[in-house]
């Protein structure tokens, strides 16, 4: 990885680390969040995963609308540090869903 691939990781980094704190207080089933980009074509490459307990909770996310609230932070905080990413690059996903999928297995799943 490139220094300036580095730097931008980190800022992406930090940036969705804030998110995640606001999602925890907020967000009734909310996990975890992370990211994977492949830096030769970034920004397009960027996909972050918001991870919620089990799948009935991101039902109830889907009739509440609360998807749309979470992309729309997510997009506006990245959008704060000069990073735009469209809706479509932000995907929910399950730790049951992981569990039965993949065995649990996170890295395997977000390949």
């Amino acid at each position: 990885m490139k220094k300036t691939d580095k730097k931008l990781d980190n800022q992406i980094r930090d940036t969705l680390t804030d998110v995640c704190e606001v999602l925890l207080e907020q967000c009734s089933g909310f996990e975890w969040l992370t990211h994977t980009v492949n830096f030769n074509a970034f920004p397009a490459s960027l996909k972050v995963v918001c991870i919620f307990e089990n799948d009935p909770q991101l039902t109830q996310l889907a009739l509440s609308k609360e998807d749309a609230f979470i992309q729309n932070l997510i997009i506006h905080k990245l959008l704060q540090q000069g990073i735009k990413v469209q809706a479509k690059q932000i995907v929910f996903d399950s730790e049951t869903r992981c569990e039965a999928q993949n065995n649990g297995n996170w890295a395997q799943r977000l390949k």
